[in-house]
């Protein structure tokens, strides 16, 4: 059974980032951590988080449950690897200032997020320390390197943008994004019945205007959020100097 390696990380974790020696002589596995994170993907991604459980991932592979453990000590970790790999590597890095560098950051985030949804349901009870997930903070960090910020702000940079953008994604999820056009409608009459000029004179304000008023692309409240955070971090940066 999996356990962990002489750092304390979790077996399967240390296998991901290639710090468990592989057999070289033998037959060929029949199973691989590869393999089973492929396969634990997949149910998420047709059936949902709640569907994915050892033995259901094990029943895809057309092996026993006990089996998985010799690579995935607890469910947790099998959780981890997944979200590692579907949120995958982050966007190439390019010659480009700051802003530019984070806003892609900050999309291809929000594009993997959109495309894999179930990400969302892992609980987060720690700091990632998976592959992919630690290139994306490099990454991060790499597009505030020519800025005066210390690098504990530099950190923070990182933790508020990617804070935004996982919940911008969990309230797209939550709320549903195909439908974004005809909830802020709904809610604007919903609230023109319920309340009064004299009561709510801000928020009456705000519903005689196009505030609550069908948007047709439900990016837009994204890039209003984004910029802004943008806005903030540019501030800062401008400080230093």
């Amino acid at each position: 059974m999996a356990s962990e390696d002489d750092s304390g990380l979790p077996a399967s974790i240390a296998a991901a980032w290639g710090r468990r020696a592989r057999p070289t002589k033998g037959p060929r596995p029949a199973l691989s951590l590869e393999r089973i994170v492929e396969a634990a993907v997949a149910v998420a991604a047709a059936e949902g988080l709640d569907a994915v459980s050892m033995g259901r991932v094990a029943a895809e592979l057309g092996s026993s449950p006990m089996s998985l453990y010799r690579y995935v000590a607890a469910k947790d970790e099998l959780l981890a690897l997944m979200v590692d790999a579907a949120v995958g590597a982050p966007p190439e890095t390019h010659a480009e200032g700051w802003r530019a560098g984070l806003s892609r950051w900050a999309w291809a985030y929000h594009d993997a997020l959109r495309r894999h949804p179930w990400v969302l349901r892992v609980p987060i009870s720690a700091p990632a320390i998976t592959p992919n997930a630690t290139a994306w903070l490099e990454h991060g960090l790499r597009c505030l390197a020519d800025t005066a910020l210390p690098e504990p702000q530099k950190l923070s940079v990182m933790l508020l943008l990617s804070g935004y953008v996982r919940n911008e994604a969990t309230l797209a999820a939550d709320i549903g994004a195909e439908a974004g056009g005809e909830i802020m409608p709904a809610w604007g009459r919903l609230l023109s019945e319920l309340t009064t000029p004299a009561d709510f004179p801000a928020l009456h304000a705000a519903l005689g205007s196009e505030a609550f008023a069908q948007d047709d692309d439900p990016d837009d409240e994204f890039v209003f959020g984004l910029e802004r955070v943008l806005d903030g971090i540019a501030a800062l940066v401008a400080a230093k100097y």
